[in-house]
């Protein structure tokens, strides 16, 4: 059995001991890093391109002769996929695209009384910033994720940034979806200081209004920190290691289970997974089937040290199961049950819900056409995955004529006047008091 996997049986434990349980890893260095991330943000405001270069050169450990992903890397990067592999990013991007644009906001015309219309149109971003992380695995799928609502949106400036390799190349996979997702401009930037170059601009970086995608804790305090300074850019959600809770009954498949939870556990070294079930020889199962397949696994050190912030929680019935899964608020929901949408049925809080045993989160992180961008740290509670609506701006629009004027007008000017804003009135009376004399 996997030591750092321990079983909790839920009805033995106080409610401190309860939310102790379920209590994420604290984000690590609080102040020190908001100071630290601030000053990258200031720094790179006033220095921009050359600021960018020494970050670069000081955190990445390369020297880049410029940030711009240029046409001659972009070739070299197409040529180091195989077909296979382009067809893979293609065939993802397509079922995304499908999912999303299905999700574009219609436009409304409502004649709330007559001649009174009230209408909400649809807008996009103008310059939207997309973050992929390279970290210890480059994420092409992060692109997907990214780049496709940004342009079924119809967002016309769409910049993306990357940390370079040690050679001083962004990771091909990555360009390559970049291209193929219609990216308007890529960058060989990373960290805090590529959300620096984005929300505030420099001589090579277009300034965005928007800044996506996931990161380390440095991005997720850039992120944070930009969109409250003056002329910074907007966030799309709060995110941070990612998660997974599993809900299982005894007819789960534990091998099934367990690659589940190490899928996520192989993110890094401060993701968190979670298992709920009504069945002890379940949990039992799940751990010993966990240590089996962390054998062969490359990322084993990775997903140990997970796995030692990690639960197998047994509960006494379904509706006790699906308590702690809405407190926990999982960014990823797994439920491998005999009717799992019956289950679903009283699920609250997650930000993407796997269904059954053949649904694996991976096909999520991927191709399946959701996307991967979700609320973690509990956000789930309040906030929606990432998805089309990020990208836009609904702004309505009224016209009145005459009649609707007549109509509203009087109940404008009384609300006013309750308000004691005499001007508001006054701007209704005014054109009331000219309807009445083209009438007569």
């Amino acid at each position: 059995m996997v030591q750092e996997m321990q079983i909790h049986n839920w009805d033995e434990l106080d409610p401190m001991a309860r939310a102790e349980l379920l209590r994420r890893p604290a984000m690590r260095d609080g102040a020190e890093l908001e100071r630290q991330v601030r000053e990258i943000l200031e720094t790179v405001r006033r220095g921009g391109d050359r600021a960018l270069l020494d970050y670069t050169r000081r955190f990445d450990n390369v020297e880049l002769a410029g940030i711009r992903v240029g046409t001659a890397e972009m070739k070299a990067a197409e040529t180091a996929l195989d077909s296979h592999q382009v067809d893979a990013i293609r065939q993802a991007a397509a079922n995304v695209e499908r999912f999303h644009e299905a999700q574009l906001p219609a436009r409304i015309a409502v004649e709330t009384v007559p001649g009174v219309l009230c209408e909400r149109l649809l807008r996009p971003l103008d310059a939207v910033g997309l973050y992929v992380p390279a970290g210890t695995a480059p994420l092409p799928s992060a692109v997907i994720m990214l780049a496709i609502p940004a342009r079924v949106a119809g967002c016309p400036q769409r910049v993306l940034c990357t940390p370079p390799n040690s050679e001083g190349n962004a990771d091909p996979a990555v360009l390559v979806a970049a291209k193929l997702c219609g990216v308007t401009e890529i960058f060989k930037l990373g960290g805090a200081q590529a959300v620096a170059a984005m929300a505030f601009g420099t001589e090579s970086v277009p300034k965005v209004d928007k800044i996506f995608g996931p990161g380390n804790s440095w991005v997720t305090a850039a992120k944070m920190i930009a969109a409250q300074m003056p002329g910074g850019a907007a966030l799309d959600l709060p995110a941070g290691p990612s998660e997974v809770l599993v809900l299982a009954d005894s007819a789960a498949d534990p091998e099934f289970i367990a690659s589940d939870l190490l899928s996520q556990a192989e993110h890094g070294t401060d993701s968190q997974v979670v298992l709920v079930t009504t069945s002890k020889p379940i949990a039992v199962a799940v751990a010993a089937e966990v240590e089996r397949q962390l054998v062969d696994l490359p990322r084993a050190e990775i997903a140990r040290a997970a796995l030692a912030e990690s639960r197998l929680i047994v509960v006494k019935d379904r509706d006790e199961a699906i308590e702690v899964s809405n407190q926990y608020a999982p960014e990823h929901l797994i439920i491998q049950t005999r009717e799992p949408r019956e289950w679903l049925q009283k699920i609250r809080h997650a930000g993407s819900v796997f269904l059954g045993p053949w649904t694996p989160e991976s096909v999520g992180d991927y191709c399946s056409g959701t996307n991967h961008v979700l609320p973690t740290y509990g956000f789930a509670r309040n906030t929606s995955g990432l998805g089309v609506d990020a990208f836009v701006k609904l702004m309505t629009v009224q016209q009145l004529n005459p009649e609707g004027l007549r109509a509203v007008g009087p109940v404008a000017e009384t609300l006013a006047q309750l308000e004691g804003l005499d001007a508001h009135a006054r701007a209704v009376s005014l054109r009331l008091s000219r309807c009445e004399a083209a009438q007569t």
